[in-house]
């Protein structure tokens, strides 16, 4: 094989000139091109990064939201349970009152129907004496029939 130093001096500034346009021409884009591509990809991972961010932010914020609403809940069902007994209370109490009432009412009106049966008792009482009365003053009897017609009289009250 022969190798020809005009062909490969040939071959050589070639390969000079084409690597001086490739670094002039092709390699400053490519480079700029790729920092720029690189500065993109950085730029990408630290809006990822802080987005990450962001969301476990929220992520933590909504886990403490949802404490407080269970908290809230909590308090809200105690508050209800306290409500309700204190109606419950208020309830019995108002119930307590009018059965005291009632028993009281009650009370009077039995006392007003004793005192009633009371009163009636003795005008009966007073109308049988009398009716007895007129009855031995018609019939002028002697003592032992007087006896009878007392005790019969007395008998039939006592059957009524």
């Amino acid at each position: 094989m022969n190798i020809e130093l005009a062909q490969v001096v040939t071959h050589i500034v070639g390969f000079l000139i084409t690597v001086f346009l490739m670094k002039k021409f092709a390699w400053k884009p490519l480079l700029s091109m790729m920092d720029e591509r690189r500065q993109k990809i950085k730029d990408e991972f630290q809006r990822i990064d802080d987005e990450k961010a962001k969301a476990a932010q929220l992520k933590a914020d909504y886990e403490d939201k949802l404490k407080n609403i269970e908290a809230e809940r909590r308090q809200k069902i105690s508050e209800a349970v306290n409500e309700a007994n204190k109606v419950a209370s208020e309830i019995k109490a108002g119930a307590q009152t009018e059965a005291r009432g009632i028993v009281a009412r009650t009370a009077e009106q039995l006392d007003r129907d004793i005192a009633k049966a009371k009163v009636q008792l003795k005008e009966d009482m007073v109308k049988i004496t009398m009716t007895a009365a007129e009855k031995i003053l018609h019939e002028k009897l002697d003592e032992k029939k007087e006896r009878q017609l007392i005790d019969k009289f007395i008998n039939g009250i006592e059957k009524a």
